[in-house]
């Protein structure tokens, strides 16, 4: 019998969050597209939409590995606001916890609100034992999500190249 692989959904009270994919192209362009945005996370803007959406199209996270960045899909009016997951790198096996989103949508909980809701799924589903969370240096707003979810300060690290705080959740067992 042949196994198909049904697509990621997590539900919260303000959004549906789900796989990206080619179709998100012009969302993804946009939201790199803004310097502030981008500020803090590492990563080169694509330079087009076609980019973004070869990206999309090569995106292969939710086969390797069960899970990835997903689009945050506001319930109201069905726009997308960012993406938010869980990303295991290849080499090391760890994962990590990481979000973005458009400027519009900053301060409004919606960052926290995805990131703790990924972090539960993470342990909770995925029976990951150890999550991380890197943010750069200057990255005051990211900082406070991740405390905010509950994610514990362990040292510096660091996140694209550049100097970042590192922070973890570790899998609690009741």
């Amino acid at each position: 019998m042949i196994s198909v692989r049904q697509p990621f959904s997590l539900e919260t009270e303000r959004m549906t969050l789900r796989e990206l994919s080619p179709a998100d192209a012009d969302f993804f362009y946009k939201l790199n597209a803004d310097p502030e945005v981008m500020r803090y996370t590492g990563d080169a803007p694509f330079a087009s939409e076609e980019e973004a959406r070869s990206f999309l199209s090569g995106y292969d996270a939710y086969e390797r590995f069960g899970m990835g960045r997903w689009a945050m899909v506001a319930k109201d009016d069905g726009r997308l606001l960012g993406w938010c997951g869980l990303k295991t790198d290849a080499e090391s096996g760890e994962v990590d916890l990481g979000f973005r989103l458009f400027r519009r949508k900053w301060g409004l909980g919606y960052a926290s609100e995805a990131a703790e809701a990924c972090l539960a799924w993470g342990h909770r589903q995925a029976g990951l034992p150890r999550i991380l969370g890197r943010v750069m240096v200057g990255n005051i707003a990211s900082v406070r999500v991740l405390e905010k979810i509950g994610m514990t300060r362990i040292g510096p690290g660091t996140c694209g190249g550049e100097q970042a705080i590192l922070f973890e959740s570790l899998l609690s067992i009741p």
